[in-house]
């Protein structure tokens, strides 16, 4: 979450992307595309369980991408991206 094409309230958005099999968080990325085009790596959580990649982070109206990008434990880089929109309050 957030899913695909959806929407999102503006404030903290707690982001998690889950996959099939346990991941190496410390080699895996998380990139947000702001509005503006701008570009910021987002902080990966280190807690929960190892197939998860979690992140929370304040966003306002506008729309959005976040490239996620994971190495899973048996070497395979998989990447993709998630485009949704932060509505107003």
């Amino acid at each position: 979450s957030p899913a695909a094409g959806g929407t999102v309230p503006a404030g903290l958005v707690v982001m998690e992307f889950r996959f099939n099999s346990r991941i190496d968080r410390g080699r895996s990325r998380l990139t947000l595309t702001r509005p503006h085009r701008s570009q910021t790596v987002l902080p990966i959580r280190d807690d929960g369980p190892e197939e998860f990649l979690r992140t929370t982070l304040a966003l306002t109206p506008g729309a959005y991408t976040v490239r996620w990008q994971v190495l899973a434990v048996d070497g395979h880089i998989t990447r993709g991206d998630v485009a949704f929109t932060v509505t107003g309050p």
